[in-house]
């Protein structure tokens, strides 16, 4: 485990370890801080110390002493085995195991490798030929998908539809106990014979033959009827009885 000491002015040194895989730690003046300090030289927060690849570093985080490394003051200092700062007038040592420089050596990161070009390699004829062959093989087996889906979903309706007319056949028959098929038949037949029945004309009378004479009817004689006999009218001058 790394191991940093702590010395403030006129007080034992005080170490501290923490884990490799620690990532911040916070040192400053507030008991809040990982590494408590207290030195009136050391700000509230005064820095923290970073888990980077390959080792830490020692960042101030805006104190008012700051962080001097040979007496120079830097904003950041990169962490190594051995190495002492100070924090106002605090000093600080970092020391490392051997097995922890060689775990963090092996977290380098090498130098970039530089980038080469790849030359653009030269198609041959039967090389030009497969790729062109290759869309018409895509479209082949795209349109042989697509009829096959087709096929597919047709042969579901069809499935579908029948079920559907079993159903109904089947409800028939427990409701009626005859075959839906004869009903539907039978139905066809009575609605065909009231078409029938209503669009029929009415029968005509047979026109008569004018070949054919036709004799008038005999005239009937009639009677005349008897006349009212007339009485005589009482005459004024006739003695009365």
């Amino acid at each position: 485990m790394p191991r940093v000491t702590i010395t403030a002015p006129s007080k034992t040194p005080q170490p501290y370890r923490f884990q490799l895989d620690r990532q911040v730690v916070l040192i400053g003046r507030g008991s809040e801080n990982d590494i408590a300090v207290d030195c009136s030289s050391m700000s509230v927060r005064h820095a923290e110390m970073l888990r980077v690849e390959g080792g830490y570093k020692l960042r101030d985080h805006g104190s008012t002493n700051g962080i001097k490394l040979d007496g120079k003051r830097c904003e950041e200092v990169v962490l190594r085995d051995g190495l002492s700062v100070k924090l106002g007038d605090v000093l600080f040592d970092f020391q490392l195991s051997e097995e922890e420089r060689e775990a963090l050596a092996r977290e380098k990161v090498l130098d970039e490798a530089p980038v080469f070009k790849e030359e653009p390699k030269p198609v041959t004829d039967v090389e030009s030929s497969e790729s062109s062959e290759e869309p018409k093989k895509k479209t082949a087996g795209s349109a042989s998908g697509g009829g096959r889906g087709f096929m597919i979903f047709v042969g579901l309706l069809l499935f579908a539809l029948l079920a559907f007319i079993c159903g109904l056949s089947l409800r028939h028959y427990m409701q009626t106990g005859g075959s839906l098929l004869g009903a539907i038949q039978s139905k066809t037949k009575t609605l065909k014979a009231n078409r029938e029945a209503q669009g029929a004309p009415a029968p005509l009378a047979p026109a008569p033959d004018a070949s054919v004479p036709v004799n008038p009817a005999p005239a009937v004689p009639v009677e005349p009827a008897p006349a009212a006999p007339v009485e005589p009218a009482a005459n004024a001058n006739s003695p009365t009885s």
